[in-house]
């Protein structure tokens, strides 16, 4: 029997945290190749400290994009809004180590002959769904995720200037049969412009914004507050504390909620199934709870670098199955080609749609109308339900 009354506690970052910052560049770095060569290969990794970034890995196509790189770096943190001593986007130093991407993994990965194109890497890659918001997302992360984002918009547009990008939120929420009911504690960071402003200042600014996004009901007079609870929060992002890509895989998922197979997205391309499977799998998740299979759905993939097909197809739904779980592997193996071509196909992954992805999760966004986001469809449900 699963536990229906329980707290369950999530957080998310902002896209001005330093380890965001790396991803987001990481990002922009693949967008800029897919945007020059569709089949273009690129693993990249970024590094970020005061005044500084470095971006290194490995690449396959256009040369011009590597000549590029710092542009990109500094359009990207220009965007996010760093004009602060000690990282500003006109006056961070940024290096490139990017270089030609290695033989050997190129032959387990390109078609050619008999060989089908195989997976970049082994690996095990989850993807989960669950009826607790419209999104199919599990509550505490999505709304930990909308926090952050609304706070984001208003300090962009300037009707709240004193709010600076580095940020954290975290959410506890309690269930009650299965279902979340309230918010027991709520705890905000957020950096900001002034050393004179305190916690309870910080509090007024942000508080009405975090209502707004909350369900109504949900913040009661026993809801704890914790907004900057150390005090100042003035110097932030990669000049308080150094950034790296890859580093936020749960906030970047379902917060806890369901496993991570290990695996980091930013910076990877499409042939890298510890991207693209884990796409799938939330794809074929949400559309297995969407086609009212499952009030719940974790899968699980698994592949060996090199090779097409996957290893193995894992489904639990946790007993809130219409039938068994052993139906559902064989129903959405049987409507979806699981190999990295054809992940890449169906989900159309080689396009430069990753950037946007890099802050506020990876999943429970809305499909957008060039491809972004695609994953997130429900286009599965008719053919789950015929299979």
């Amino acid at each position: 029997m699963n536990r229906q009354n329980y707290i369950f506690t999530s957080e998310s970052v902002s896209e001005g945290h330093p380890d965001k910052v790396c991803d987001r560049i990481s990002d922009a770095v693949l967008d800029a190749f897919l945007t020059e060569d569709p089949e273009a290969r690129v693993a990249c990794e970024t590094f970020a400290t005061t005044d500084r970034v470095v971006i290194g890995g490995e690449v396959r196509g256009p040369g011009s994009v590597i000549r590029n790189v710092e542009e990109i770096a500094r359009a990207c943190v220009r965007d996010i809004g760093y004009e602060q001593e000690g990282f500003h986007w006109a006056n961070i130093k940024v290096d490139s180590y990017l270089h030609a991407q290695s033989a050997h993994i190129a032959q387990g990965v390109d078609a050619g002959g008999q060989k089908e194109e195989g997976a970049g890497d082994q690996g095990i890659m989850f993807g989960y769904a669950v009826q607790e918001t419209p999104e199919l997302m599990p509550a505490p992360i999505h709304y930990a995720h909308a926090i952050l984002k609304r706070l984001a918009e208003v300090r962009k547009s300037g009707k709240e200037p004193s709010l600076r990008p580095d940020a954290k939120s975290q959410l506890s929420l309690k269930y009650e049969n299965g279902v979340p009911v309230g918010v027991t504690s709520l705890v905000l960071s957020t950096q900001h412009e002034s050393e004179k402003q305190s916690s309870a200042d910080i509090r007024a600014i942000v508080e009405p914004y975090i209502r707004e996004v909350l369900p109504a009901d949900w913040i009661t007079d026993e809801t704890e507050w914790w907004v900057n609870p150390t005090g100042t929060f003035v110097i932030g992002g990669p000049d308080g504390d150094a950034g790296l890509t890859g580093r936020k895989i749960i906030v970047d998922t379902y917060g806890g909620a369901a496993p991570h197979g290990g695996g980091a997205f930013s910076g990877k391309d499409p042939t890298k199934v510890d991207r693209s499977a884990a796409y799938a799998a939330r794809y074929l998740a949400k559309n297995v709870v969407a086609a009212g299979m499952a009030k719940r759905c974790l899968i699980q993939l698994s592949y060996a670098i090199g090779v097409s097909k996957p290893l193995s197809v894992y489904v639990d739904t946790f007993g809130s199955g219409e039938l068994d779980d052993s139906e559902i592997e064989k129903a959405v193996t049987k409507i979806m080609d699981l190999s990295p071509r054809g992940i890449r196909e169906k989900l159309k992954l080689n396009r430069p749609i990753f950037q946007r992805t890099a802050a506020y999760g990876h999943f429970g966004r809305p499909p957008e109308a060039d491809g972004g986001f695609s994953w997130e469809a429900t286009d599965l449900v008719d053919d789950l339900k015929r299979a």
